[in-house]
This record gives C-alpha cells, sequence and structure tokens, in this order.
C-alpha cells in the first residue's frame, strides 16, 4: 500500500475512533404458554455470547448460544476492506474499549425457535435457531455499526438502530425483511414502541466518545433529540429536543443526550438518564414539559472527570416496576443500582454492583434485574425491599438483558 494511502487511512481512523458512538425491554410474545418457557436473556458483549438464564427465582443459567457462529466469514469480510476495517477497529478502541462488540440487544422470535441479535462490531442483525445455533438470516445495517433494538408488542417486528447512519431500520424478525426505516438524530440509541404498536420512540444520544465533555462544549456532541415515528407507514410524527425542556427549568449545564428511559404504565410520564448525570428526569408528555429532576447519590471514589465516564453514561439502565410504584437506576460509574419509590423519588439501599450496564424487569416483576459488566454477573434486587437477591455469574462484559422464550424442553445447542 502507498504511504499516502497508509497516512490516509490510519488519520481517518482516528478520526473514526472519537465518533463511533456507544452502546443504552419488553418479552417476545408468547402463542402458546405450555409450549415455552419464559427466560431472560443476557448479551456477553465481548464474549460474543448470551447465557440464558431463568426468569424469576434463583436465576439459575439455562443454557449459552454462540452469536458469531460465522465470525471466521464476518472477519475476512472486514479484512478485505480497508473502510470496514478501519470502523471495525475505531468500534473495538473506543466504545469497545479495547474489545470486539458481538452482542448488542437480542430477542426471541414469538414461538421460541430463534433468537435475534444486533452485533455493533459486524455492522449487522442476525437470527440465531436456538436448536442448531445456526444462523437464519443476517441483515447488515447501513452504515458501520447496529446498537440497540426494540421488539413490537405483539412480537413481530423488530426495530434496530443504525449508529453511524443515523437510521433506524425495522424488521420482520421471522423472515429478516426490511419493512421500513426512518431517520434520526446523531448516533440513534435506544428504541422504545409504544403499548399499543402505533409509536416508535428513538433517542439519539450524538458522539459520546470525544474527549470534548465539558457543559460549554456540548454542542460539539451533535443533534440529539427524541424522534417520535408512525410504526405502519415509519413517517415521523414529532421531534422532542430535551435541550429546550432543560433550559426552561435552568439547568443549561446539563446534557441533553436521552439515555435508556422507561414509560410510565398509562404512558404519561417518560424517566430517562442523560449523559454526565447521577440521576434522572420525569417528562410529561400532555404538557411536554420535564417536571421531575432526581439526583442520585455519588460514590465518593467516583471521578467527577467527564473524560472518565465510559461512553459519556455516568448511569445507564432503567426500569420500572409493573405496577409502576418503583424505578430501578443502574448507576453505572457509581458501581451501584438501586429501587427508586416514583412517588417521592426517593432511592432505597444502594446495592453494590460493578459497573452496571442495564436494567430490567423479572419474568415474575418483583426484582430488577442489572448487568453487573465489571464483574460478568446480573444480580436481582427486590422491587419491594430494595435488597439484593441474588447474582449469577454470566460470560464477558454483559450488557443487555432482556425477557424471552425459549421452547419447555429447550438445552443448549452444540458449540454454543
Amino acid at each position: 500500500m502507498p504511504v499516502i494511502r497508509t497516512r490516509h487511512l490510519c488519520a481517518v481512523a482516528a478520526a473514526l475512533a472519537l465518533t463511533v458512538t456507544a452502546p443504552a425491554t419488553a418479552a417476545s410474545a408468547a402463542p402458546d404458554a405450555a409450549a415455552l418457557r419464559e427466560v431472560l436473556f443476557v448479551g456477553n458483549n465481548w464474549d460474543g455470547t448470551a447465557d440464558v438464564i431463568r426468569s424469576s427465582g434463583d436465576f439459575a443459567k439455562i443454557g449459552r448460544i454462540n452469536v458469531i457462529p460465522d465470525k471466521d466469514q464476518r472477519m475476512a469480510e472486514i479484512n478485505a476492506d480497508p473502510i470496514k476495517w478501519i470502523y471495525f477497529m475505531a468500534i473495538r478502541n473506543s466504545v469497545g474499549e479495547g474489545h470486539d462488540q458481538f452482542v448488542d440487544d437480542m430477542y426471541s422470535t414469538p414461538d421460541g425457535s430463534s433468537v435475534v441479535v444486533s452485533r455493533p462490531s459486524f455492522a449487522d442483525v442476525v437470527s440465531i435457531d436456538l436448536a442448531t445455533g445456526a444462523i437464519n438470516w443476517r441483515f447488515p445495517v447501513s452504515g458501520y455499526r447496529s446498537d440497540h433494538m426494540a421488539v413490537s408488542p405483539d412480537g413481530k417486528r423488530v426495530a434496530v438502530s443504525a449508529s453511524t447512519s443515523n437510521t433506524v431500520h425495522v424488521l420482520d424478525i421471522v423472515s429478516g425483511k426490511e419493512l421500513g426505516k426512518f431517520a434520526t438524530g446523531d448516533k440513534p440509541h435506544e428504541n422504545i414502541f409504544t403499548q399499543d404498536g402505533k409509536y416508535i420512540y428513538n433517542m439519539g444520544i450524538g458522539d459520546v466518545n470525544t474527549q470534548t465533555d465539558a457543559p460549554w462544549l456540548d454542542w460539539t456532541k451533535g443533534n440529539r433529540y427524541i424522534t417520535v415515528v408512525d410504526a405502519t407507514t415509519y413517517q415521523r410524527v414529532k421531534v422532542i429536543d430535551m435541550r429546550q425542556r432543560l433550559d426552561a427549568i435552568g439547568l443549561t449545564d446539563y446534557s441533553d443526550a436521552v439515555r435508556p428511559a422507561v414509560f410510565s404504565p398509562d404512558e404519561s410520564k417518560l424517566y430517562f438518564q442523560v449523559s454526565f448525570f447521577n440521576g434522572l428526569f420525569e417528562y410529561d408528555l400532555a404538557t411536554d414539559k420535564i417536571v421531575r429532576t432526581k439526583t442520585l447519590p455519588k460514590n465518593p471514589a467516583t471521578s467527577d472527570d467527564r473524560t472518565t465516564f465510559v461512553n459519556d453514561s455516568r448511569h445507564h439502565g432503567i426500569s420500572m416496576s409493573p405496577d409502576g410504584r418503583k424505578l430501578c437506576v443502574a448507576g453505572t460509574m457509581d458501581d451501584y443500582a438501586t429501587v427508586v419509590d416514583r412517588a417521592t423519588l426517593q432511592e432505597g439501599p444502594l446495592v453494590t454492583a460493578a459497573k452496571p450496564y442495564w436494567a430490567t424487569v423479572s419474568g415474575d416483576g418483583k426484582s430488577c434485574v442489572v448487568s453487573e459488566s465489571g464483574t460478568d454477573q446480573v444480580t436481582a434486587i427486590d422491587f419491594a425491599t430494595g435488597q439484593k437477591q441474588v447474582s449469577v455469574p454470566v460470560g464477558d462484559h454483559p450488557q443487555r438483558v432482556r425477557l424471552g422464550h425459549v421452547e419447555s424442553d429447550w438445552t443448549s445447542p452444540a458449540g454454543g
């Protein structure tokens, strides 16, 4: 390769390392409860595996799936394409913290026969047969990185963020066929379907891998807003820019990059986290205003240097109990998780957790389940008491945890 070409590619790689975005729970519908078993899928991002554990009780491990059975083929393609290779290495050295990102998100199909997985480093979504471990279909996303997904209430469609092309693709979960797509803000991240399946909310979080983290440089992070689209036509319905809402309550120095979020049961309120902030906001959809702010405790051992926060996310992970009375928050950089009373916004005990990266709800609705990416385990916390119940070892760097289904007699496929 000529020297000029090499220098050009190195320069591009350096630039991309600053711009590739970060990685943020509905369960797939089960048509025949007697034939299926509800489980939790735990995506081990750096392993390229997904552990399958019980959805409640002791959360014991049931099996494991290899979500990169085609790794050799994918790597051959990447190594043969200089641009793909540059992005692959940029993901490894930025959002991957020196590791490849092989599984970000996953949902099972309604019949429990397959699991659909977004694979950031391979810029795709694949469906994996849970019986054989083989790939049913593969959908390469636009751009060079896939990210968070969401499944429709009926379990038939899956929306995936393509973070470098500012696009969300909506796919048929069984066939992998693209049903539609829509444009978003910069670096689309979290996706949420409304309960009636009529709308999709997407959160654009902007550039979270730059070092321009000081409040006065916030404008360099890009266009960050919530895009709301019609889930049938995929046409934009509205845009919600939290910059204006934060400024209105005097929080001009707070980031407007909406990270994980969760609706109240009646969908009148949205609770969300933003970059750099150890806390959460309550947004009223009817009045279009942020009505409450909750600042959660800081860990004295956590540096206040924003450039040390992983992908700008001081806290990353929020869920709500089915009755709407309790919130559960993953205090990522502060190394704890806590249950928050929704009425008073008073936090409960701070449960020690090593870089918790996600929070979801157990199958029986009694527990909050957080992924501890720093110690490779998931931990269940009782919504009623706020106390830790159990921790279960999983694979390397667990992130997303999703409810789903497998066949009642399922065991790990060969090579899983």
